[in-house]
């Protein structure tokens, strides 16, 4: 099974809640489980999770390299391109790599055959180890605006047969599409604040236009207001998890540590909540083969 763990905005706990999800079941022994951390602008889940890592490659994309010698300057590579990384002037096509998608369809287009590929690094997949924990993360490189292709790379990194836990990046952006697409179950974190809720509605509608089945964990749930919880009965949501404010808690994340080891009595609650996700995921699974 494939859970992601998204939010509206950034700063909810999507990293809380993953790492200690995945603490907490590697505790108990129940399951084998992986972490992907596909915030791939800002990747923090191994600062909790404190993997060793093993193994690193590049992920690249297929950029145009244009053959001046074959080229005839008719700018049809420039038409085709819908993100403008292509422009002829002077009669010569000029390239910018950082704009490229990596669709091939000026190499496609071009009627000398003057446009082959060459590989782009855009980033780096890391994968390591954190005790039971097989985890992987992916980082873009500085100045690169693509995040999607990175994350398809760590996502091909889940194993079948194991839980795979992924930390989206916050919004409601491509980036997260990329990520919560495909999943099994989504978890949305969000915080008792107007913000909170405002980024929650968008989440909401994301993930229901994707056909994901989703659920609502709060975090800091004793500050702010209740019109969260009011707006997922309305709608229909079910609350899975609530994770009061405590300083001791935020303590225990600035320092980079885990809630379940730091708090044992926090592993049933945890527990609890993966449980009630195989339920869900169940309980569509049969609605669907009826």
């Amino acid at each position: 099974m494939i859970v992601t763990v998204a939010s509206g905005k950034g700063g909810t706990g999507k990293t809380t809640i993953v790492t200690n999800l995945a603490r907490a079941l590697a505790l108990a022994g129940k399951i084998p489980v992986q972490v992907l951390d596909c915030d791939v602008e800002e990747p923090n889940a191994h600062l909790f999770l404190k993997p060793v890592f093993h193994e690193e490659e590049e992920v690249t994309l297929p950029v145009p390299e244009v053959d001046n010698n074959r080229c005839t300057g008719c700018g049809r590579c420039s038409e085709v391109c819908a993100f403008h990384a292509l422009a002829v002037a002077g009669g010569k096509v000029i390239t910018f790599p950082e704009m490229c998608h990596g669709c091939g369809g000026c190499t496609i287009a071009c009627p000398a055959g003057a446009i082959s590929e060459k590989p782009h690094r855009i980033g780096v997949v890391a994968r390591g180890q954190a005790g039971r924990i097989d985890f992987a993360h992916g980082k873009i490189d500085v100045g690169v605006p693509l995040a999607p292709p990175v994350i398809r790379v760590v996502k091909k990194l889940a194993f079948k047969e194991r839980l795979t836990l992924i930390d989206a990046p916050p919004g409601t952006s491509c980036p997260v599409v990329a990520a919560v697409k495909d999943s099994d179950f989504c978890l949305l974190v969000t915080e008792p604040t107007p913000f909170g809720l405002n980024d929650l509605r968008l989440a909401v509608g994301m993930v229901r236009e994707l056909g994901v089945p989703f659920a609502v964990v709060i975090n800091r749930s004793t500050l702010g207001d209740l019109r969260v919880e009011r707006y997922c009965q309305r709608e229909g949501i079910p609350i899975l998890l609530k994770i009061p404010f405590d300083k001791g808690y935020a303590a225990t994340y600035a320092r980079g540590d885990c809630l379940v080891e730091e708090y044992p009595e926090w592993v049933t609650p945890f527990i609890g909540l993966w449980q009630e996700i195989e339920r869900l995921v169940s309980q569509r699974a049969r609605a669907a083969g009826n």
